[in-house]
Formats: C-alpha cells, structure tokens, sequence
C-alpha cells in the first residue's frame, strides 16, 4: 500500500512538473516576443505598398488570410467527406480503412520541407503553376489533409449510436441522418481539428518557400507569388537588417492565430448549442 502511494506521489509530482514546465515555456516565449516587437511597431508596418525602407508586413498579412482561406477551401471538404465514408459507409473491419488510417498517420509525421519539395516537383514544375498562391495552398491542404481526416472521423465516432438509431427508426435515411444529426452533433471535434490546422498554416514557412515563393505583394490572382507573414518574418531575420522589424512581425502573427483560434472557438460552441 505504501509503494501505491508512493508511485501515486511520483507521477503526481512528474504530472504537475511536466504542467508548468510548458505553461512557463509558453509564457516565456510569448512574453519575449511581446517585449521585443511591441516598441517596433509602427505605422508604416502596415502600409499596402513593401519597400526597403518600410519592410510593411501588410502584404504579408493579407497573403497570410488568402493563404489559410485557400487552403482550407481545398482541405476541408476532402477531409471530412473522407472521415464520413470511413467511418458511416465503410463496413467494421474493411482493409482498405486500415491502409487509408495509416497513410493519413504516416502523412502526419512527414517534415514539411518534404511537403515544399514535392510541391516544387509537382505543383510549381511539372504542372507549370510557378511559384504562386495557388502551388502554396494546394501543397499545405496536402499537409493539413491528415489532420482533418483524423479529427473528423474521431469526432464522427464520439457520436453515441443511439443518435443514428433514433434517426433511423423515425423513417430517416443514411444520407439524411449523417447530415442532420450526426455531422451537426460533431461539428466541435471537427472545427477543433481546422483551428489546428488553421495554426500549422499560419506557421509554415519551409514549404511555402518552395511553392509560394517570397515576393512581398499582394497577389492580384492565385497564379502570384506571395508571402505570408511566417515566411515575412524568416525572410526579415535572414536578411539581418530588419530584425526588430521582424519581431514586430512575430506579434502581429501571435495576435492573428489568436483572434483566429478564439472565433474559431466561437463558432464550434455556437454550432454546438444549436445542434
């Protein structure tokens, strides 16, 4: 009883170390970025025309939205029609739900450099798009597509049974039950997984040198280049002139993935209640 408690304690203590081990890394990193971009923003980082002089991250940050809109223009609807038919339509058991399931874990851990690299083979090369918005997005819906899949199909099967049973004994068919009552009832779990990847988007900078190119405008057509504000503030530190100008990038992008996050949230909550 004794060696219980003890073990008890111990991973009690290993528990609460691990806790605020990453809240402090969090407010660590975030406090440093705060303290060393906040006195360098200005009026002129947010102006619609880049120049030397004014390094404006506003063609960034417009190419950031466009970016992320775009993608999961592409990635959502693949992925969680995906996640419908392996979980309502493919029957228990099915080989080619397995196979599917371990390619999408596989994609998962994948480093993104090798997601640009294909890109700039495919997209960029062989399909003749050059370094565009367009060659971007396609290459991280690629990227995000697991994630999608995975959190949809988990959160399709967090639906109780009974849900589908009643849906069915009311005279409701399968196509009418998964869009009325089970895709509604799992819309949480589902837009949990699109904040993720709406943060992996807004954070990848490696593919996106290869596909979208780092052209600091703001793209006319999906056909041009752009650079979003990860590659923004790459580019700014490489460069090591602007480097404050760069920090200041990092906390307009901080305060981005946080208003994105938050009425993401939002929205699933509202979704929720109503369903």
């Amino acid at each position: 009883m004794n060696i219980q408690r003890l073990f008890e304690r111990i991973m009690s203590f290993l528990t609460w170390t691990a806790a605020l081990m990453s809240i402090g890394t969090l407010i660590y990193l975030v406090g440093f970025i705060l303290v060393k971009g906040i006195p360098y923003i200005k009026p002129s980082l947010f102006s619609f025309t880049y120049n030397s002089e004014n390094v404006s991250l506003m063609p960034a940050l417009i190419s950031t939205v466009m970016m992320t809109l775009l993608s999961l223009l592409i990635a959502v609807p693949l992925g969680v029609f995906a996640a419908i038919y392996l979980t309502e339509y493919a029957g228990r058991g099915n080989n080619a739900v397995s196979v599917i399931r371990i390619t999408a874990e596989t994609l998962s851990g994948i480093p993104s450099i090798v997601y640009g690299l294909f890109g700039l083979l495919f997209f960029v090369t062989y399909l003749g798009w050059g370094f565009s918005l367009l060659a971007g997005a396609f290459t991280l819906a690629i990227m995000i597509l697991p994630l999608i899949m995975r959190s949809s199909e988990e959160a399709l099967k967090a639906v109780p049974d009974i849900y589908r049973e009643g849906a069915f004994g009311l005279g409701a068919g399968k196509l009418r039950t998964v869009f009325k009552i089970v895709l509604p009832s799992a819309m949480p779990g589902i837009f949990a997984g699109i904040i993720l990847a709406i943060g992996r988007i807004t954070g990848e900078t490696a593919a996106l040198i290869y596909t979208a190119g780092t052209v600091a405008q703001i793209p006319e057509n999906p056909m041009m280049s752009a650079r979003t504000l990860s590659v923004h503030m790459y580019a700014l530190s490489g460069e090591g002139l602007h480097t404050n100008e760069g920090y200041a990038t990092a906390v307009v992008l901080l305060l981005v993935v946080v208003l994105i996050n938050t009425l993401s949230a939002k929205i699933a909550r509202r979704i929720g209640v109503s369903a």
